[in-house]
């Protein structure tokens, strides 16, 4: 299968939805792509299971089992029209939601029923929605080459998600995750966790990094088992699932769940991982009992910073750690921004900073993002930064122009050099280690070797009086600061 096919396939699939009066919209016409997309994957794999283990029985009863309701062997005896509809609604997804799942059931069979909890069926035609299993089921997983180019239409409808509104949120650019898999650089053994997975972007590229590495049975275990997910929201997780699935992981340890409603405090070391890869959630808002769950100094009203102190308590010794945070978290002075950034410095080897241009998560958010990279293994001495410039010919990102991968390449190769750089047009640095003891001078302000120029930022309404209260905030913590050291000069003098 060419790419001009899996174009053709997404193409297809649209197609004949948009006749659907159910079908409102790329982000309902990929959820319901996404369930039965599931369905397919799953019955492919039980049929693995069934060849690979004598005792093997379905958690789907046979009725609802693929190949006895989705599949056309062209007798005219396939389900189609009302008929069809009324099992759907009525049977498949009934059964499926309401699954026997016990804490004894295994994690490849649990997932069923997790993947349905919140599911649909949009569609309101049985002609139309027969026609989309059709298509679907034309898709041949016991063979590798078609399995294989299949992940390349999954990254297809995956990056749908960036124009189907809110949907956007859970993809990270693939330049932007493989770069982050290449430079922590995992190893056979290892456990890399995300504890706001999405589709499983991290997940991906990091078992992409490890894949050359496998060489035994022993590797191949450890390799299945190197990955852990969360996933709040339901579509994602969903869509994760299925990544999984078809990336041979068999055990997807993804986990439908909100990370944010655990108390920090009561993770131990069996609750740690080798390695953190992740672009937490930020500007969102959460239930008023999340800050609950952690310490009073830590307890921000911004997700990104929550999902620091998690990062945080569940690194293992001697873990490493990249993680995609807003400019906000850099320049933020307010009490817990700058507890979350005391700890980090302390207990954490903050070493770099990569700056990243304006626009890398266009077009559903301009706000300019940064790449934290940090290990367990002594404290913080200094920080490099390194400033990726706009690339040339690019004014910004978007959909069209997106980040590619050779955009790291300059990033790449200083990463080994590790030396300084000054931008004599506008006299600024694009790369400079500062000590720990001059970032904490500076009130933890970590806004350094920034952009010489304010770029132009399409912000929405929310993100800019978001963005505007973060830049105020941190601006009077300063302006405080110096008034303080004022005051005590005059009262030395006094």
């Amino acid at each position: 299968m060419n790419t001009t096919n899996l174009g053709t396939f997404v193409k297809r699939l649209r197609d004949i939805m948009r006749m659907d009066a159910g079908i409102s919209g790329d982000a309902q016409r990929i959820e319901q792509i996404a369930w039965m997309l599931f369905l397919k994957v799953y019955d492919a794999k039980e049929s693995d299971w069934e060849v690979e283990e004598d005792d093997f029985v379905s958690i789907i009863p046979e009725e609802c089992r693929w190949q006895n309701w989705a599949h056309d062997d062209g007798t005219g005896s396939a389900l189609t029209t009302d008929a069809l509809l009324d099992f759907v609604n009525n049977t498949l997804f009934k059964i499926l939601k309401e699954l026997e799942v016990t804490k004894d059931t295994p994690i490849k069979k649990a997932i069923v029923k997790t993947t349905f909890a919140d599911a649909n069926n949009y569609m309101k035609d049985g002609v139309q929605l027969r026609q989309v299993l059709n298509v679907i089921d034309g898709l041949d997983f016991g063979d590798y080459e078609e399995s294989h180019a299949f992940g390349e239409i999954y990254e297809a409808i995956l990056k749908e998600l960036q124009s189907a509104g809110s949907a956007g949120e859970f993809y990270t650019p693939r330049a932007v995750t493989s770069f982050m898999a290449q430079i922590i650089q995992p190893k056979i053994g290892e456990q890399m966790a995300d504890f706001a997975c999405g589709t499983g972007g991290f997940l991906t590229s990091w078992l992409a990094e490890l894949s050359p590495q496998v060489k035994t049975t022993e590797d191949a275990e450890a390799f299945s088992n190197s990955i852990y997910g969360i996933e709040k929201k339901q579509f994602p997780y969903m869509l994760c699932i299925t990544n999984m699935l078809l990336h041979g992981i068999d055990v997807p340890k993804i986990y439908h769940d909100n990370t944010l409603l655990h108390d920090v405090l009561d993770y131990t070391e069996r609750d740690q991982f080798d390695v953190v890869l992740m672009n937490p959630p930020y500007g969102g808002s959460e239930k008023a009992d999340v800050k609950s769950h952690f310490p009073d100094d830590l307890a921000s009203s911004e997700t990104a910073d929550l999902f620091m102190s998690v990062i945080m308590y569940r690194l293992k010794q001697n873990g490493r750690a990249a993680v995609i945070l807003p400019d906000g978290f850099l320049f933020g002075t307010d009490n817990a921004k700058v507890s979350i950034k005391k700890k980090l410095l302390k207990e954490f080897n903050l070493h770099t900073i990569i700056r990243m241009p304006q626009s890398v998560f266009a077009p559903y958010t301009s706000i300019t993002t940064n790449i934290l990279f940090f290990d367990r293994t002594q404290p913080t001495e200094q920080v490099w930064f390194y400033r990726m410039d706009m690339p040339e010919g690019y004014k910004h990102f978007s959909k069209t122009k997106p980040m590619k991968p050779e955009h790291f390449d300059a990033c790449k190769d200083w990463w080994k050099s590790r030396q300084e750089i000054q931008d004599d047009e506008t006299d600024t640095y694009k790369a400079k280690a500062y000590t720990v003891a001059e970032i904490v001078d500076g009130g933890y302000n970590l806004d350094l070797c920034g952009y010489p120029t304010v770029e132009e930022e399409i912000l929405s309404p929310e993100e800019t009086i978001r963005d505007f209260h973060e830049r105020r905030n941190a601006l009077n913590a300063r302006i405080d600061k110096k008034l303080a050291q004022i005051e005590a000069l005059l009262e030395g003098k006094a």
